[in-house]
């Protein structure tokens, strides 16, 4: 039973890693996931192999929490697979709702992650400061055109990894940068194996190599490295804040026209722009449920040790 929740936790960064702007890594720290997450993955080095020879595969594989990780990464590839075209059609179909649902989450994440930091001193009121910044900087570049082949595929898995685990900035927005989201969207939904293999497997390098920074990072900083992370996240949600108008497009590798610059607005002013009135409600629901399912996960993982 414990695996299957760990599964199903996966399944919800993998949900949350489809969608720019929302970091799986997020999911990972709400719900308790990131600490073993990284430990594990730190495992996974040369001396791995000392133990393969020396107790066997089964050994290693319990060393490093195998079954845990299985289930994480299994979890997560499901809900790219089975997920990637629902979501996709919802973000173009009904985004005010989405966007809302993830902005209460988020907005709830920062207040959860606040609870985690022992104490505030200058230096991480700082650092807080520093990742608000470097987070909001990122969402207002504009995206560049990078050609998609095996090589930038590779590459892009390597940097996009390291945002999928790092709670506040999101891979598939660091994808969008990059200008290979649509790419590698489209990889998934057609289940391309040959640029699917060269992105996985610039992700399997960049995890092994970025696991190691951020869990040294979380043990003897952990309270500094928490502030920045918060940061980081509460300097994201203008990117996935509900209401926006487009200010210019762009054709994307399959001739259609898709937003690249946009700019928030007010709901009020949404409203008169568009003539829309009956979006508010369905977004204040939205944000509500994503601020409860937070919540939620919050109050179950306190639970977890008891049991």
């Amino acid at each position: 039973m414990k695996l299957f929740i760990t599964y199903l936790k996966g399944m919800a960064m993998g949900a949350a890693d489809v969608v720019p702007g929302v970091s799986g890594g997020t999911i990972a720290f709400i719900t308790g996931l990131l600490d073993p997450l990284l430990d594990g993955i730190r495992k996974i080095n040369p001396s791995l192999f000392g133990i393969v020879r020396q107790q066997g595969v089964k050994a290693a594989f319990l060393h490093i929490n195998g079954p845990f990780l299985v289930c994480v990464f299994g979890g997560i590839l499901t809900s790219i697979f089975a997920f990637a075209k629902l979501i996709s059609w919802l973000i173009v179909t009904h985004p005010i709702p989405v966007w809302s649902f993830f902005f209460g989450l988020i907005l709830y994440s920062v207040i959860h992650m606040l609870k985690q930091v022992s104490q505030f001193t200058v230096a991480r009121v700082v650092l807080f400061a520093l990742g608000v910044l470097f987070a909001w900087g990122i969402t207002v570049l504009n995206p560049i055109a990078i050609e998609a082949n095996y090589l930038t595929f590779f590459f892009a898995g390597s940097i996009a990894i390291c945002a999928m685990i790092l709670p506040g900035i999101s891979g598939s927005f660091i994808l969008l940068l990059m200008g290979l989201y649509p790419a590698v969207l489209g990889a998934v939904k057609g289940f391309d194996i040959a640029l699917l293999a060269c992105f996985a497997t610039g992700c399997v390098l960049g995890l092994l190599s970025f696991s190691h920074l951020l869990s040294a990072l979380l043990r003897k900083f952990h309270d500094a490295t928490l502030m920045f992370l918060i940061g980081l996240m509460l300097g994201t949600l203008g990117k996935i804040w509900p209401w926006k108008q487009v200010v210019s497009w762009r054709e994307n590798s399959s001739g259609q026209q898709v937003p690249l610059l946009e700019k928030n607005l007010s709901p009020f002013d949404f409203q008169t722009i568009t003539g829309d009135s009956h979006q508010l409600v369905a977004a204040i629901a939205c944000a509500f449920l994503g601020i409860g399912l937070v919540w939620s996960l919050e109050h179950f993982g306190h639970r977890q040790p008891q049991k």
